[in-house]
């Protein structure tokens, strides 16, 4: 398991366009929009900031589905996944491994955007251990469903447009790209069932109303499900996967 880890995370660091997905274009964002808005008069600088660099770092977070959709589709189609099924190897701690560094990169694309939120724009964090533990629980929604995602889909081209469908319409029907209560009552009505929605109601409610972790309990209680319910669909995918895999 361990070795798998360590061989996942050592071909993503040496992957650019992954660095280009998880750090750079979310900062030419998250610097373009709040140049954009924070000149509106009826809205603060703190709400823009507060709205923009979580909403965005939640959106690109979702990006990294691509490259556990690439990394698995690659290892079934050069046979890497039938061989490992014939070794002693269980099918958790093949899970497993290939899992743990992608939750590693997301959790550090989260620290470096809101470092740089605090470093750039004065972005206030507020508590800090709800706010580690509500970047875990995203961390494991997207990391879980990427796993269910990358044993589901047939070609690295359908996973990469389910992606863009997750992160993109999450994003606009979730509230990541401009505030619930602006958007339609029917809109505010489907936000409520996208982890999305939960995710930046739980990083507002702990930055811009001084919340703590009781407060997000649920927002967090919400994202681990969904993320565990990804983690047992690709589970119940892998024999179809397996059956997919080139001997």
């Amino acid at each position: 398991m361990w070795a798998i880890a360590k061989m996942e995370l050592k071909k993503n660091i040496q992957d650019k366009g992954l660095w280009f997905w998880t750090f750079i274009l979310p900062i030419v964002f998250i610097i373009a929009f709040v140049s954009i808005f924070s000149g509106d008069e009826n809205t603060s600088y703190k709400e823009v900031v507060t709205q923009i660099i979580p909403g965005y770092t939640i959106m690109f977070a979702f990006y990294i589905m691509i490259s556990m959709v690439i990394g698995l589709v690659k290892d079934r189609d050069k046979g890497m996944v039938a061989r490992i099924a014939s070794t002693p190897l269980p099918i958790m701690s093949y899970f497993i491994g290939k899992w743990i560094p992608f939750m590693v990169i997301v959790l550090i694309q989260i620290a470096v955007l809101f470092g740089f939120g605090v470093v750039v724009y004065d972005l206030p964090l507020g508590d800090p251990l709800g706010l580690i533990i509500l970047s875990l629980s995203l961390a494991f929604i997207v990391t879980g469903w990427g796993m269910a995602l990358a044993v589901l889909v047939k070609t690295e081209n359908m996973g990469i447009a389910l992606t863009q469908i997750i992160a993109l319409g999450g994003a606009m029907l979730g509230g990541l790209w401009l505030p619930v209560e602006l958007m339609p009552e029917f809109m505010q009505t489907i936000s409520k069932v996208l982890p999305q929605y939960w995710a930046i109601e739980g990083y507002k409610e702990i930055i811009l109303e001084g919340g703590d972790t009781l407060d997000v309990l649920f927002n967090i209680l919400i994202m681990v499900l969904a993320g565990v319910a990804g983690g047992l669909i690709a589970i119940a995918a892998y024999p179809r996967f397996l059956r997919l895999s080139k001997s």
